[in-house]
């Protein structure tokens, strides 16, 4: 490992640092924590014979002797041609529980069993849950999960499957982190949108678009975006490897959101509401159903600091992206769809060129959503 300090968890709002190995999952005045600044790793560090996150080990905070894996990482990245616009899909529905969430898992429950924890809590709309009860069985961890009322079925039918405690919360998204919050006064909250060290594991999305290029990094990269797992976990990989000296220049983070449900692009381009409350409603993406992202000022510099944007994206267009990208064989969860379609509005206005190599980051299974595809096709 490159550290030339100490890791640290660290509240960015007030600089107050805490030891890596603290059982707190947020800072004493309630702020989210993130991880002090780390070296990268360089190639000659990937472990080479190893086929899941775990081959980027080295980027971590910690050394983990025996990491909680279910072969993890390694999706594919696969060149495409959408809309008449040529540009790399990374697939994450290859992840073991169909979203790319199960590398924050995989890293934040190997972490928790090293310091001793043998049942967590979380709150999901299913994804993040799915991830957390598998690994969480995996390592022998009771596992509760809290999710909104209207998560898809097949999401909930997979969490029970995993052996999780499964409560459903009436109300919004917000509704159902409260609730776990509440329920983590008994249990120890293993929060996919909290913890710092979910987002060292989705980090690993951005050292392997970087192995996957050749290590190079590409010149933009367009992220379905909530609580900016993503946004933020691809921000950190890079900023290290340019650190690392791997390479030259950062990529460009481009986010999409519904526009039933866009914080990110409001916070990002404020003169839409023009000083208005948001009035915002039920999507068929649900997974970037988050009101009041809890990192909403980190997501913003990463996007403005890489010189990036965002977009929302409205319901029929979701959807007809979803459909469209099912009938090139792309089956995925319309949480992820938006991305596609970002990446047509990203181009359409001169933001992202049409000879630029961008990655589009498609992150659940449409299994998943099967009632969604139900509703589409009968």
């Amino acid at each position: 490992m490159l550290h030339s300090t100490p890791p640290a968890f660290v509240d960015p709002r007030t600089g107050a640092r805490l030891p890596i190995d603290t059982l707190a999952w947020r800072s004493d005045d309630g702020n989210p924590l993130m991880t002090s600044d780390l070296g990268g790793l360089k190639r000659a560090d990937i472990r080479a014979e190893v086929r899941t996150i775990w081959r980027y080990a080295a980027a971590l905070p910690v050394e983990i002797a025996e990491p909680v894996s279910l072969g993890e990482g390694m999706t594919p990245l696969v060149e495409a041609d959408i809309d008449g616009i040529s540009c790399r899909l990374k697939l994450e529905w290859f992840a073991p529980t169909g979203s790319f969430k199960d590398r924050g898992a995989s890293v934040l429950i190997s972490h928790l069993r090293s310091l001793g924890i043998t049942s967590v809590v979380e709150d999901s709309s299913g994804n993040g849950g799915a991830a957390i009860a598998a690994y969480g069985a995996a390592a022998g961890m009771a596992v509760g999960i809290f999710v909104p009322h209207y998560t898809q079925p097949a999401k909930i039918a997979q969490l029970r499957a995993y052996g999780a405690e499964v409560t459903l919360v009436p109300g919004t998204r917000q509704d159902t982190e409260t609730a776990a919050i509440q329920e983590a006064e008994r249990t120890y909250y293993a929060s996919h949108n909290w913890h710092p060290m979910f987002l060292q594991g989705t980090k690993t999305l951005g050292y392997e678009i970087w192995e996957d290029l050749g290590f190079r990094a590409p010149d933009n990269i367009i992220i379905p975006a909530a609580a900016g797992s993503n946004v933020l976990g691809c921000h950190i990989a890079f900023r290290e490897l340019l650190a690392a000296g791997e390479i030259a220049k950062m990529p460009r983070i481009f986010v999409t959101q519904p526009g039933n449900c866009c914080p990110v692009h409001h916070a990002l381009h404020p003169e839409i509401l023009g000083g208005r409350a948001p009035d915002y409603s039920s999507t068929v993406a649900e997974g970037t159903a988050i009101r009041n992202p809890i990192r909403l000022g980190e997501m913003v510099a990463a996007i403005r600091g890489t010189g990036g944007d965002s977009t929302a994206v409205a319901e029929a267009d979701i959807i007809a992206t979803a459909k469209r990208l099912a009938a090139k064989g792309f089956y995925t969860e319309p949480t992820s769809a938006h991305a596609v379609a970002g990446l047509r509005q990203f181009v359409e206005a001169g933001r992202i060129g049409r000879d630029e190599e961008t990655v589009v980051i498609l992150t659940g299974s449409g299994l998943k959503a099967t009632q969604f595809y139900a509703d589409q096709f009968g």
